[in-house]
Order: C-alpha cells, then sequence, then structure tokens
C-alpha cells in the first residue's frame, strides 16, 4: 500500500507541476493601447484599454500647414533621428527640429516628434506634425510601439471632449466614463 501512495503522490506532484508551467506560460494580452490628439487643445491623449493613462501638451500643425486628421497607425520609431527636409540633413542634437525621438504615421511626412523649439507647445506652430517637449516624447516612446493607433481630431467632438475635459479626465476614466467606440 505504501508503494501505491508515493506513486500517487508522485502523479499528483507532476500534474501539479505540469499545471503550474502552462500557467506559467501562458500570454499576458498586451494593454490596447492608442493615441488620441486634440488638434484644437494642443493635446495628446494616451489610452489604454480604454483608461486615460496621459495627457501631454503639444504643438500642432500651423493654419498654412494643419495637421492631418484621421485615424493612423504608427509605422515607424526612431531614436536620435536626422532631419531631412528641402536638401537641408541635420544630424541628431541640439540644432534637429525632429528632437530626440520620431514615431512616424502611416501618413507619409507626418509625425509624433521632439522639438528645439519648446516655446511652441501649446500653439499651432508646426508644419503639421505633432511636437513635443523632452521628456514628454521619451516617455511617450517607451509607452508607444509600431502599429499602435494614433487619432488625430480636428474638432471637439464627443470623445476629445470627454478625454481633454478640464474637470478631471482621470476621475472620468476611473469611472469608465473614457474608452470603447471611436
Amino acid at each position: 500500500m505504501r508503494t501505491t501512495g508515493r506513486a500517487r503522490l508522485a502523479g499528483l506532484a507532476m500534474m501539479l507541476m505540469a499545471v503550474a508551467g502552462t500557467a506559467a506560460q501562458a500570454p499576458v494580452p498586451a494593454p490596447e493601447t492608442r493615441v488620441v490628439v486634440s488638434i484644437p487643445d494642443c493635446k495628446l491623449a494616451v489610452v489604454e484599454n480604454g483608461r486615460v493613462v496621459k495627457i501631454y501638451d503639444t504643438a500642432v500643425g500651423a493654419p498654412q500647414s494643419p495637421s492631418p486628421t484621421g485615424t493612423f497607425t504608427i509605422a515607424s520609431r526612431v531614436a536620435l533621428p536626422t532631419y531631412y527636409h528641402s536638401g537641408k540633413v541635420i544630424p541628431p542634437g541640439a540644432r534637429n527640429p525632429l528632437g530626440t525621438r520620431w514615431m512616424g504615421l502611416s501618413v507619409k511626412g507626418y509625425g509624433i516628434h521632439g522639438t528645439n523649439m519648446p516655446q511652441s507647445i501649446g500653439h499651432a506652430a508646426s508644419h503639421g506634425c505633432i511636437r513635443m517637449r523632452k521628456h514628454d516624447i521619451e516617455e511617450l516612446f517607451a509607452m508607444l510601439h509600431v502599429g499602435d493607433v494614433v487619432e488625430l481630431h480636428g474638432e471637439r467632438d464627443e470623445l476629445v471632449t470627454r478625454i481633454f475635459n478640464t474637470e478631471a479626465p482621470t476621475l472620468m476614466a476611473a469611472a469608465g466614463m473614457i474608452g470603447g467606440g471611436r
């Protein structure tokens, strides 16, 4: 009878180890991350699984070179980018208009990037891109990946109003009032 008991214990131990191993290998789903930009408010929000994680001040396109509107994806990510425009090539550094990070959108020529003109933040002052302060773009760059959705809203629609309402958007997110449909 002792042999049978030991065999059962050994079998049970092997089953538990197999179950534990399977549980440890189960992938944890990555959060659904998207970016919502309010062009009229010059603000960008990171939304994970329907909840606002962070809101940043930005610069957006000037009236003569507006930011595009619509839903795009992040197509590329570059740390310490080189700036190329109209025959100009500016390597990474303090003079680079892209700052220290570039996230190109799925619409050619537009992206979210840093700036060498931080005084432009909060204004419609760019050539159509979304500009951010150095610390902010570096933090955002670490949160986002190629394929993440970026929505650029040219008007204060219902979603933009809910996200960027100055009356505590984080409380609204906690109450489940932000998220859902696009």
